[in-house]
């Protein structure tokens, strides 16, 4: 099955993350918090290290399979660019058929419901100049729909046993740190349900002395957002990028993070190659200055031997 299938994609990204959260810690780089968007706090559990990788597929696996099962081809997803409040107020026509699912950053929000409700926002929002997007699935996240599944997700969920993690946990989910060892059952349905409320998670944490966002995903989708919200207080980076998934851009991604100010083993990246430091002089720079000014008088370009340039332009 390809990847349009929500039990087949959903399982792929939680590996790529976790795994490139791994990768990013063989060269030095260690979180001082993590925080997930949606599906992407599966794997922030892990990298915190309140979900063992066993009960981190458990959960993405199962329920991605149960919203296969269950919630697709009876919703839909769009991207507005609105602030959430503006938003709000455009979907009051809308209740019960259309919420606001996710608030990603101050000026865009992504709703979700019923396909021909969001069929009709998408025209009032095309017809008053307001971006909106579609989104390529076919269920409704964060909405009233996932209340159908309940039972059975925490059924499905009922084994995974989470516990106390060793990197802070910012719940976009509950808006406030969290211990990872009340992630059970509830918390993933709750997580799938509610509200994602990303854009004030990371306004939190830039409070909280964030300099740098570190995105672990195939695709930096949420970078724009997160730039948005921070306002250039501190610095976005992502791992990878759609088409150009290999390690010289892993490598880039690495350099940028470096200049932003986080500390890399580049030891631990030039192991076993052969690289080594290369010493530079040692001596001052003498700052001679060989620039024509108030020495030689007015800064008459004679002096120098130079003749005017009669040419009307110059």
């Amino acid at each position: 099955p390809s990847l349009e299938r929500v039990d087949v994609v959903q399982p792929a990204l939680w590996a790529v993350m976790v795994s490139l959260a791994a990768l990013w810690r063989s060269f030095g780089v260690e979180p001082s918090v993590v925080v997930g968007h949606s599906q992407g706090e599966i794997a922030a559990a892990c990298v915190a290290g309140g979900l063992s990788l066993e009960d981190g597929a458990r959960v993405v696996a199962l329920r991605s399979r149960l919203v296969l099962e269950r919630l697709a081809g009876h919703g839909g997803m769009m991207s507005v660019s609105l602030p959430v409040e503006r938003a709000e107020q455009l979907l009051a026509e809308y209740a019960g058929r259309v919420s606001v699912a996710a608030v990603n950053s101050p000026g865009s929000v992504v709703v979700a419901g019923d396909p021909d409700a969001l069929d009709e926002l998408q025209a009032v929002c095309e017809a008053d100049g307001v971006r909106a997007r579609r989104v390529a699935v076919d269920y409704a996240s964060h909405t009233a729909h996932v209340e159908a599944i309940e039972a059975e997700l925490l059924e499905a969920l009922a084994p995974v046993k989470p516990v106390s993690g060793t990197v802070p946990f910012y719940s976009s989910a509950t808006g406030g740190f969290i211990d990872t060892a009340t992630m059970d059952a509830g918390y993933w349905y709750r997580n799938l349900r509610g509200r994602v409320g990303f854009e004030p998670a990371v306004r939190a944490l830039l409070d909280h002395g964030a300099g740098c966002f570190l995105e672990m995903s195939p695709h930096p989708v949420l970078t724009m957002a997160v730039e948005e919200t921070v306002e250039g207080r501190a610095a976005t980076v992502g791992s990878l990028r759609r088409d150009d998934g290999g390690l010289r851009r892993f490598v880039t991604s690495l350099s940028e993070a470096h200049t932003a100010g986080v500390a890399v083993d580049w030891a631990a990246y030039y192991a076993d190659t052969g690289a080594q430091r290369v010493p530079l002089p040692t001596y001052a720079f003498q700052r001679q200055r060989f620039w024509q000014g108030s020495a030689t008088g007015s800064g008459d370009a004679s002096a120098a031997g130079q003749r005017r340039v009669e040419h009307p332009v110059l």
